[in-house]
């Protein structure tokens, strides 16, 4: 692993760190590459947590603006932390990848480390969540945050996707707002689009990945699996859509031919039921899943866009 000075049991803020690195770079240039890439790595891991945050619904008694404040601060230091030691590997990559390049002067004891690491077998994750045979990756494009969300708020959310909901939820025997909060709890409501390197939505609503027997359009994006309950940042390829109805189409065909779902549809289930059943079939490898699945859907959040 790379050598670098240990930042974790800084401030995440504290500004007195990049004068340090500045004087370093004159000091010891390699040195100070490594401590660069090592805090690359905490903002890639402080977006990850951010992402994850904005996923979980906000409708405690406790939240609050300074809520958000500190919750914000603990995760940046979070991420400071989470990046020292072995971290994610992406410190060493990246150092690996500029020296190979000759930005820098290569080290071989790092390009041995990293290289190992790469070469770790990949983590065997449920069957429903792996991609059996993905496209290449250069067909693949990117996930990026849109900088205009297709829903300015979940009331816009629940009446563009309304009608489409309604559809596939007669089909499987689902209400439409169960089937509107998993689309929520998947999309951020719709405010974490995957989309391509041109910008192009995949709408994609319900995070589902591309296997061998897909053959439409595939998007590559950053997510979070867990292996054993401990979270792991992985890139993965997700269908890609012509349309929102063509989204809760394949979503719906998804449920009723696979025969783990049928607990959750042609019955009177509650929501928390629902979303039990979609955790124990394996929709998600989050052990939280079900929880999270059933607290968007009985939020205060849901009951207004659906009121509206």
């Amino acid at each position: 692993m790379i050598g670098t000075q240990d930042i974790s049991s800084r401030f995440a803020l504290d500004v007195q760190s990049v004068d340090k690195l500045r004087l370093q770079v004159k000091q010891d240039p390699d040195a100070a590459l490594k401590a660069v890439a090592q805090q690359f790595e905490g903002i890639f891991m402080n977006m990850m947590l951010k992402s994850m945050r904005e996923a979980t619904p906000k409708d405690g008694m406790l939240d609050s603006e300074q809520g958000n404040l500190y919750t914000q601060l603990f995760d940046q230091q979070l991420a400071q932390k989470l990046s020292t030691g072995k971290g994610l590997g992406v410190a060493d990559m990246l150092v690996k990848q500029l020296a190979r390049s000759g930005l820098v002067a290569s080290n071989p004891n790092l390009e041995k480390a990293a290289q190992e690491k790469i070469a770790q077998p990949p983590m065997v994750l449920e069957k429903s969540k792996q991609i059996d045979s993905p496209k290449p990756l250069q067909q693949w494009t990117e996930r990026v945050e849109s900088a205009t969300p297709a829903f300015k708020n979940p009331k816009e959310f629940v009446d563009k996707l309304w009608p489409h909901a309604v559809e596939a939820g007669k089909e499987l025997g689902i209400p439409p707002h169960f089937l509107l909060g998993q689309a929520a709890l998947e999309s951020g409501w719709g405010k974490r689009a995957i989309r391509g390197q041109d910008g192009q939505d995949s709408l994609n609503l319900f995070g589902i990945k591309a296997g061998a027997k897909w053959g439409g359009e595939v998007v590559a994006a950053a997510t979070t699996e867990y292996v054993n309950g401990v979270p792991q940042a992985r890139r993965e390829g997700f269908r890609a859509y012509g349309s929102y109805a063509e989204s809760f189409r394949d979503y719906a065909a998804l449920l009723r031919n696979n025969p783990r779902y049928q607990g959750a549809f042609g019955q009177d289930i509650d929501a928390a039921g629902f979303a039990r059943v979609m955790q124990q079939a394996g929709y998600a490898t989050d052990p939280m899943y079900a929880s999270k699945l059933a607290r968007v859907v009985n939020s205060e959040t849901m009951r207004q866009a659906l009121a509206g």
